[in-house]
């Protein structure tokens, strides 16, 4: 079975990391599906959001994602062949895209885990997961990402202990944190996600995808620069045909047809 599995249908994308038996730890195979699903969920004008999910079959802890493979780490002494030339590691984390991913996580993230899910943009999550940057109980640093984005998403002080010690969070807890943003019951992950995707997909594609922008670009942008892009943004979502069908649909108190331009 390929690492990496890939299925469409009603404008979502399913990614599934399907090494279940390697705790879908992230090896090159791994890396380089994870970016050609992404690929197929980009140039797919009939998907608009995206869902990525584990199989964690006869997993006796499930585990999401363990993060990097260390045997690649200890046979090769380097974690490059894990990055791809556009996405970094595991073709993922650095990936620049346009269309909203929701993660759903159904176990354990940790490590470089943690990292994919950092870099996804909405984070469901069940009752048994939990959340860690173990990289420093291997004298390793979560340097894809986890550094920044956790603290980003649940403060300094929290994030700190977390990456200093290597002790996961768990999912209440992240979810009161902020990490999370839908905690479910064991097992309910995936459809909560697709309930979610659905949720977005049922929106302008485009002011989805324009919002998106501007909430990274809030990230690492002063205010000024967030207001020209935000009022450009505005200004090219009022000449698109989705705005001129939202609002008619407003008006004529039914469901819009979007066509995403």
């Amino acid at each position: 079975m390929p690492p990496v599995l890939y299925s469409s249908s009603d404008r979502i994308g399913v990614i599934t990391l399907n090494r279940p038996e390697a705790r879908n730890a992230v090896n090159r195979e791994m890396a380089l599906g994870l970016e050609a699903a992404v690929d197929q969920l980009e140039d797919d004008p009939e998907v608009w959001v995206g869902v990525l999910c584990a199989n964690t079959a006869d997993q006796a802890h499930p585990v999401f994602c363990a993060g990097a493979d260390l045997k690649v780490l200890r046979e090769t002494g380097s974690a490059a062949s894990l990055d791809t030339e556009r996405g970094a590691f595991a073709g993922f984390v650095y990936r620049e895209r346009t269309k909203p991913i929701v993660v759903a996580v159904d176990g354990l993230a940790t490590a470089g885990g943690l990292e994919i899910v950092l870099a996804a943009d909405i984070v469901v999550a069940t009752t048994r997961s939990a959340f860690g940057l173990a990289e420093v109980r291997r004298n390793l640093v979560a340097a894809a990402g986890g550094l920044f984005r956790l603290p980003r998403a649940i403060g300094r002080a929290t994030a700190m202990d977390a990456i200093l010690t290597g002790e996961p969070i768990d999912a209440r807890r992240a979810f009161d944190l902020g990490l999370v943003s839908r905690l479910v019951e064991p097992g309910a992950a995936v459809d909560e996600a697709i309930n979610v995707a659905r949720q977005v997909a049922a929106a302008g594609p485009l002011a989805v995808r324009a919002s998106r922008r501007v909430v990274l670009a809030a990230e690492r942008e002063d205010d000024e620069t967030l207001r020209k892009i935000s009022e450009q943004l505005i200004n090219d979502l009022l000449a698109s045909e989705d705005t001129s069908e939202g609002l008619a649909a407003f008006a004529e108190k039914r469901e819009p047809q979007w066509r995403g331009r």
